[in-house]
């Protein structure tokens, strides 16, 4: 069975809420992990969620540790959730850069995949810093030094360019369209699998005895639609893209 870690994919908001003279504050937990973990588990894939708030104590710190996955996957959590442990960041205490430990996984035979949103790549007004990072030097993409977020709100196109890898094996066309996603360049050994309009959607990469891949949009709303969730090719794509990743 393979063993997936989804770092990231929760948010708590806060409002406040005016009725004429009062006032008050509520506060929501949310999560967007629903769409892909379904999608995965239906498949036999064993999914472990670690949200946002618990990433900066939680993630793994150890070669050893990751060793309990096949896979990890990084989505809308900044770089800045990974490095700062509390020990560090409360404590001024010195503690292990778990994006290095990360990466050496991943040289180790490790599977990374890197999905898009506001807290990925660069992300938004540049706040997810993971350019010039290990995992920049190991994931197949180049990423901006800036905001890289497109918006697409009139949908943009995906389009096939390797039909023939395994990741995209048995997925027709034409694929729903996309409300948004990271833009960046490619590695020279980056291996591109899809677009989307003239930008890199979905590329594969092999590092040391492990792979990386990035998918430049959500795993779900908003950049990924209803429609693309419902689409028989996402939990298609996903599973593949996953297996590939933990080298079945």
């Amino acid at each position: 069975m393979t063993r997936v870690l989804v770092a990231g994919e929760s948010w708590v908001s806060e409002s406040t809420h005016y009725k004429g003279f009062d006032s008050f504050q509520s506060v929501v937990f949310e999560t967007g992990v629903g769409p892909l973990r379904d999608a995965l588990t239906g498949q036999g894939v064993d999914v472990t969620h670690m949200p946002a708030h618990e990433v900066p104590e939680q993630f793994p710190a150890s070669v050893d540790a990751f060793g309990a996955y096949d896979v990890v996957i990084l989505s809308d959590i900044g770089a800045d959730s990974i490095l700062l442990h509390p020990d560090t960041w409360l404590r001024g205490k010195r503690t292990v850069n778990r994006l290095k430990v990360l990466a050496e996984w991943v040289h180790a035979g490790g599977g990374l995949l890197m999905a898009g949103g506001y807290m990925s790549f660069q992300g938004f007004e540049g706040k997810a810093m993971y350019r010039r990072t290990p995992i920049d030097e190991i994931l197949p993409s180049i990423i901006d030094p800036w905001d890289d977020r497109v918006e697409t709100p009139e949908g943009a196109e995906p389009s096939v360019v390797d039909a023939g890898h395994p990741v995209l094996d048995g997925i027709g066309g034409p694929w729903p369209t996309l409300l948004g996603y990271n833009r960046f360049g490619l590695k020279d050994d980056a291996q591109l699998l899809a677009r989307v309009g003239e930008d890199p959607l979905l590329a594969v990469r092999m590092v040391g005895a492990g792979r990386t891949a990035v998918w430049a949009s959500d795993i779900g709303p908003h950049w990924c639609p209803d429609e693309f969730v419902a689409w028989p090719g996402y939990g298609r794509l996903f599973g593949q893209l996953t297996r590939w990743l933990a080298g079945s």
